[in-house]
C-alpha cells in the first residue's frame, strides 16, 4: 500500500499549490457512466480499491472511501494499510460524502474536483451546501492527471452500425420521435451525455468501455440540427455516410463545452442534471432555462420493441445452451481434472464464443467458490484463484453481448456434499426468485411494490441481501440499465423506480451471502407484459426468458409448498423444451434428470 500513500502525498502537494482544502474523486467518467474505461479509473489508481462504485475524498490530513453494500468486504481488504478510512454507505451513523465534506470544510475553504466527472446535480448540491461556510468550488482541473504518469490513453475504438433487423427502428424515426417530445416540452435544445442512450438513439455501438458496447460521445439535438461530438478516428467512412443520411453532423469530442457555451441566451435546454456533467451545465450562458428531466431516450430505450423482444428470446436460448453445457461439464469433471475459478470462467466464455452472433461478455464473469461467493462482486485473480473440489458451492454470475441482445444469468452449482443449512438457503433463494417471476400485478406498480415477493421468504428467516433484487438490462448495451428495477427502498442515485411497462426487461436475482462461509444467487431475466384487463384495470405479468437448470442437488423440497414446486417444475419444463434440441445425446439425458419434476 506504499504506492497509495505516496500518491495521496503527491495529491496533497498539488492541493496545497492550488489552495484546495478537500479534493473529491468519484468513479464516473465524463458521461456519469457506471462502468468506465481505463483512462477514467482515477479513484482506483489513487485508493487501491478496484470496485465499480465508490467516491474518494482527500483532505490534507485524512482520506475516506465511500462504497455500497456490494463491496464492503472487498473494500476492507483492498484499503488495508492505505490510511484511507472506509465509509459503508447506507449503514447507521455513516455520514454521506457531502456531510463529511461539509463537516471538514474550513470557513472560506475550497473543494476541488474535475467538473467533467461529477454530475451537474451533485455539483449543485455541493455548491449550495458550501455556501453556508462561504466556501468555493474549483472544478477546473483533474489533479490526478499530473500524478498518473503512465495513464492509459482515452479509448477510441471503432464504431459499428446496428442494422434495423436488430434494432427494430431506424435512427431517423428515433430522432423524429425525440424532436416531437422536445416540441411538447417547448425545448429548443436537448443535451445528451449518457453513452447507452446515444448508442441507442443512433443505432451505433462501440467498445470504449469494457463489455459495454458504447462510444465516447456527446449529442446536442436542436430543431434543425443534430450534432454528435465524438473522436473522429473512431468513425469509418461508412459510419459517417450513414449518420449523414440521418442529418447528423460530426464534431470533435472535446468541443462540446465550447459549442454549448455559444447557445443563444434564454435558450430552453432539456437535460438530466443527474446524467450531464457539472462542466457542461456551467458552460451554459446565464439566463438559459434548464428543463431538468430524465432523458426522454431512457424510457424509450428501456421499453423493448417487438423486434428487439423476438431477438432477445433467441439470444437467451443460445446463452442458456452455453450455461447448460457448462453445468454438464462442471458436474462431470470436478474432482477429475484441476478446475479453478478462473479456468471455469474461461470454459464458460469459450462455450459462449461458439454461439452465433456473440460479440463479447456483458460484464466480467464472477466465478466464486465457497466463502468467496459471500462477496457479491468478487473477482478471481491469479493470486486468489481457488481450486474447485467435489464439495460445496460455486456461484457463477455471467452474461453475453450478442447481435440479438444482452444476457445476464447467475447460477449456483452444487459440486458435492453441502450442509443442511446451505440447502435450506439454496432452496429459499430459488423460491424467492420464482415467487417474483410469477407475480401478477396491476399496471402502475414499480419494482418497489414487488420486491417483497423475492425478499419475503428470506426476511422471514431474518436474512437480507445488501443490494437491489433486480435491474433493467439493455439491448446489446449496458447490462445495468434504468429506469426499471426491483428494490425494497428508494435509493435516489439508482434511478430505477419507474412504473413497470410492457416490454421492459428486468433481472430477478435474490441471494444469501454469509461472510466467511458461502454465497448463493439465482438470477433470471423477465420481460414485463400485459395480462388480463377487467373492471379493476390492466393487470401485468412477467415472461421468464432465461433458460438454464436450477441445480436440483441444492433443493430440499421440505422448504417448498405445493405452489413453489409447481413453479419450479413449470420452469424446468420450459428449460428442457428450449435447450434440449441443441445438446448431444448424453447431455440431453443428463438434462432430463436435472429438469425432472419434484
Amino acid at each position: 500500500m506504499g504506492m497509495v500513500t505516496e500518491r495521496l502525498a503527491a495529491l496533497r502537494e498539488r492541493m496545497q499549490e492550488k489552495n484546495i482544502d478537500i479534493y473529491m474523486i468519484p468513479t464516473e467518467d465524463f458521461h456519469e457512466s457506471e462502468y468506465v474505461g481505463d483512462y477514467f479509473k482515477t479513484r482506483s489508481y489513487m485508493s487501491g480499491f478496484t470496485g465499480s462504485a465508490g467516491t474518494l475524498v482527500v483532505t490534507h490530513t485524512e482520506a475516506g472511501l465511500w462504497t455500497d453494500g456490494r463491496y464492503f468486504i472487498q473494500a476492507e481488504k483492498e484499503l488495508k494499510g492505505s490510511t484511507i478510512q472506509l465509509f459503508k454507505m447506507g449503514q447507521p451513523k455513516v455520514p454521506k460524502v457531502e456531510e463529511y465534506i461539509e463537516e471538514k470544510m474550513p470557513e472560506r475553504g475550497c473543494l476541488g474536483f474535475d467538473g467533467r466527472v461529477v454530475s451537474a446535480s451533485m455539483g449543485l448540491k455541493l455548491k449550495k451546501m458550501l455556501e453556508k461556510k462561504k466556501a468555493r468550488i474549483d472544478a477546473s482541473e483533474d489533479l490526478v492527471d499530473a500524478i498518473w504518469t503512465d495513464r492509459p490513453a482515452l479509448s477510441r475504438k471503432p464504431v459499428f452500425l446496428l442494422n434495423v433487423k436488430w434494432t427494430g427502428k431506424s435512427r431517423q424515426d428515433k430522432l423524429k420521435e425525440l424532436r416531437r417530445v422536445m416540441e411538447e416540452k417547448k425545448a429548443d435544445t436537448f443535451i445528451l451525455a449518457s453513452l447507452d442512450d446515444i448508442a441507442w438513439l443512433f443505432n451505433i455501438r462501440g467498445n470504449d468501455v469494457e463489455h459495454n458496447p458504447v462510444v465516447l460521445s456527446f449529442v446536442v439535438v436542436r430543431k434543425y440540427e443534430c450534432l454528435l461530438f465524438v473522436q473522429e478516428e473512431a468513425l469509418s467512412k461508412e459510419v459517417r455516410t450513414e449518420l449523414g443520411r440521418a442529418q447528423v453532423t460530426i464534431r470533435p469530442y472535446h468541443s462540446v463545452y465550447e459549442y454549448v457555451s455559444k447557445l443563444p441566451e434564454n435558450e430552453t435546454v432539456l437535460l438530466s442534471k443527474k446524467r450531464v456533467n457539472y462542466a457542461i451545465l456551467n458552460s451554459l450562458k446565464e439566463g438559459t432555462v434548464v428543463l431538468d428531466e430524465t432523458n426522454p431516450t431512457t424510457l424509450k430505450k428501456a421499453v423493448k420493441n417487438p423486434v428487439e423482444l423476438i431477438n432477445l428470446r433467441k439470444s437467451h436460448v443460445k446463452d442458456g445452451v452455453a450455461v447448460t453445457k457448462f453445468m454438464y461439464w462442471l458436474k462431470h469433471q470436478v474432482g477429475k481434472e484441476e478446475i479453478t475459478e478462473l479456468s471455469a470462467a474461461e470454459y464458460l466464455e469459450k462455450l459462449r464464443r461458439a454461439s452465433e452472433g456473440f460479440l463479447d461478455l456483458s460484464f466480467h464473469t464472477i466465478s466464486a467458490y465457497q466463502a468467496n461467493a459471500a462477496m457479491m462482486h468478487y473477482s478471481a485473480t491469479p493470486e486468489n484463484n481457488a481450486v474447485l473440489k467435489p464439495e460445496g458451492l460455486l456461484l457463477v454470475d455471467s452474461g453475453g453481448q450478442y447481435y440479438d441482445g444482452t444476457t445476464d444469468i447467475t447460477r449456483t452449482f452444487v459440486l458435492g456434499p453441502i450442509p443442511d443449512e446451505w440447502k435450506m438457503h439454496f432452496t429459499l433463494v430459488a423460491k424467492s426468485m420464482l415467487n417474483l417471476a410469477n407475480a401478477r400485478f396491476l399496471y402502475g406498480c414499480t419494482g418497489l411494490n414487488l420486491d417483497i415477493l423475492a425478499r419475503g421468504p428470506l426476511w422471514n428467516l431474518g436474512i437480507d441481501y445488501r443490494c437491489g433484487t433486480g435491474h433493467g438490462v439493455g439491448y446489446l448495451l449496458n447490462v445495468h440499465e434504468g429506469p426499471n428495477g426491483f428494490r425494497w427502498k428508494h435509493v435516489p442515485e439508482r434511478e430505477d423506480q419507474a412504473v413497470l411497462e410492457a416490454g421492459m426487461v428486468t433481472t430477478d436475482e435474490p441471494g444469501i451471502y454469509v461472510e466467511n462461509s458461502h454465497g448463493i444467487r439465482t438470477e433470471n431475466e423477465l420481460i414485463c407484459k400485459k395480462s388480463m384487463e377487467n373492471e379493476y384495470g390492466q393487470f401485468m405479468e412477467f415472461e421468464t426468458i432465461t433458460y438454464a437448470p436450477i441445480d436440483l442437488d441444492g433443493i430440499d423440497p421440505a422448504y417448498l409448498n405445493e405452489e413453489d414446486k409447481r413453479q419450479l417444475n413449470q420452469y424446468h419444463k420450459l428449460v428442457y423444451e428450449k435447450i434440449v434440441p441443441y445438446l448431444t445425446a448424453e447431455e440431453a439425458e443428463w438434462l432430463k434428470v436435472y429438469t425432472r419434476e419434484i
